[in-house]
């Protein structure tokens, strides 16, 4: 008896410090682009112990295009493996809206407005548990399809590197 409640024990505190590795807050740089550099301030709210929201707030250019866009993206966060909960992945969907101005096309109208669908998969560290700082990396594939107007192509796949504050 004692040693299936000392095993229920330590099931119980594991999957306890598994649900507090979602910080409550975070707040960063999403660093990375497709068709371009991008630097994007990122925002994390925790909602669940699996489940966070992410918002993003960026500026993306390439040749001819500069762009101002916010998206909102619902994450699943699991852990990467159950002995290290530091290492985790993470998947989700969202949309957002912008605006794109075109630079170097001489006929185009002043800008377009863009709506995207997009997912996010990606993994992240936290360093809260090992050195004591609330800093958070993580490396993400963000594919999007535009839906309305030709301003970016149909599909884009970025590829970022985060770092974000954790409070």
């Amino acid at each position: 008896m004692l040693k299936h409640l000392s095993t229920l024990l330590l099931l119980t505190i594991g999957f306890t410090s598994y649900a507090q590795q979602i910080s409550p807050n975070a707040l960063g740089l999403r660093l990375g682009g497709s068709n371009g550099f991008g630097t994007e301030v990122s925002y994390q709210r925790k909602l669940s112990s699996m489940n966070r929201l992410q918002v993003d707030l960026g500026l993306k250019d390439n040749r001819a295009v500069d762009a101002i866009l916010i998206t909102a993206n619902y994450q699943w966060v699991k852990p990467l493996n159950a002995l290290s909960p530091d290492f985790q992945w993470f998947y989700g969907v969202g949309g957002g809206l912008g605006f794109v101005d075109y630079d170097n096309v001489p006929l185009e109208d002043d800008g377009k407005t863009v709506l995207v669908v997009e997912g996010i998969f990606g993994l992240e560290y936290s360093f809260l548990n090992v050195a004591d700082l609330p800093l958070q990396i993580a490396l993400d594939v963000n594919p999007a399809v535009n839906l309305l107007n030709d301003a970016f192509d149909d599909f884009d796949l970025d590829l970022a590197l985060s770092l974000r504050w954790q409070f």
